[in-house]
């Protein structure tokens, strides 16, 4: 659906979230968070579901924590940027996408809808006379490494293989919501990638990539789950700050080249709604009366400058605009390159 644009070709809906404002209210926190705890709860009960009680016949496990991600991204991630996950709400704040205010509560509420999802299961599975050794159920989704390992890898290979798969995880999921990107296929990025790292991790580690993933089959395993969780809460975090880093720095080398005289906008859009808290990328600067470098250095340069400064001001665009048609962008971007043309407000 199409949203009506205003001048500045920001959307009604994000028009809350622009970097003039304070900040979101602390309803606006409560609902990203409750969202993050319903999508989390949704993606582990279905994908844990199915890793535990999965028949010949049914969908690859892998290939359904995939489709779940999907289905969470699109229908939740217009509220809260959908993360579902610690590491990639880490790395988005690392990167500057979402305000660190919001990192801590975005935490809790993925740890609780996950762990809710994982106590419903409990509750199916125990009120099934038929069943015995719950415990065993959810002990054959666990990750583990060592013994616990599906192909006995040790300690060394599940945890460089965590890191590595979660940074690219979390790197899939920041290009994806760049505003550079097509961000209306974001979900679908993240959704395959997470598939596609799931399958080749299954016989190392059986597949976490999330700390909530395995802390949720852990808490009704055996014993061992629970001591060996350290490691699928350090290695993602450790890769989603690799991640955030790498593209921290990449998005600061944008603003270097537009003041070279690039007239491209700096490409470091918040990645969520969260990101008008604090994060470095909600800062909207401030244009000289003399214009920007690139409108200096530019002929014809009062149109160059023009389209930077609309380019900070779009900063503040909500995450889950990658959701939004291309047709907006489309309108804006006729609007930055000719300054005379209708809605410009010029």
């Amino acid at each position: 659906m199409t949203h009506p644009t205003t001048a500045t070709g920001s959307t009604p809906d994000s028009a809350p979230m622009t970097s003039g404002d304070d900040g979101p209210q602390a309803s606006g926190l409560v609902a990203r968070s409750i969202a993050e705890a319903v999508g989390s709860f949704f993606i582990i009960l279905v994908g844990l579901g199915a890793t535990m009680l999965a028949t010949e016949t049914s969908l690859q496990p892998t290939l359904v924590f995939g489709f779940a991600v999907v289905a969470a991204m699109i229908a939740f991630g217009y509220i809260s940027g959908g993360h579902f996950n610690p590491a990639v709400t880490l790395g988005s704040a690392i990167a500057g996408r979402t305000g660190w205010a919001s990192v801590v509560p975005y935490i809790v509420a993925q740890v609780l809808g996950a762990v809710a999802a994982s106590g419903l299961i409990w509750l199916v599975l125990s009120a099934n006379s038929q069943l015995t050794g719950i415990r065993t159920f959810f002990s054959s989704a666990s990750n583990g490494f060592g013994e616990h390992s599906p192909a006995q890898f040790p300690l060394t290979s599940a945890f460089l293989l965590e890191v590595t798969a979660t940074a690219i995880l979390v790197a899939v999921f920041l290009g994806a919501g760049s505003r550079r990107a097509r961000r209306d296929l974001a979900p679908f990025a993240v959704g395959l990638a997470f598939a596609g790292l799931l399958s080749f991790l299954l016989p190392v580690t059986n597949g976490a990539l999330n700390p909530i993933r395995a802390t949720a089959s852990a808490i009704f395993a055996d014993s061992w789950a629970l001591q060996q969780l350290w490691l699928f809460w350090a290695a993602p975090i450790i890769g989603g700050v690799i991640a955030g880093l790498v593209f921290r720095t990449v998005d600061s080398w944008e603003p270097a080249r537009a003041g070279r005289g690039t007239v491209d906008a700096p490409v470091s859009a918040p990645a969520d709604p969260a990101a008008g808290e604090g994060s470095s990328e909600s800062m909207t600067t401030e244009p000289s009366r003399h214009g920007s470098p690139a409108a200096r250095d530019t002929p014809g340069g009062t149109a160059a400058g023009d389209r930077v400064v609309q380019g900070d001001e779009r900063r503040g665009r909500d995450a889950a605009t990658f959701f939004e048609t291309r047709d907006t962008d489309a309108r804006e971007a006729t609007r930055m390159d000719d300054p005379n043309a209708p809605g410009t407000g010029r």
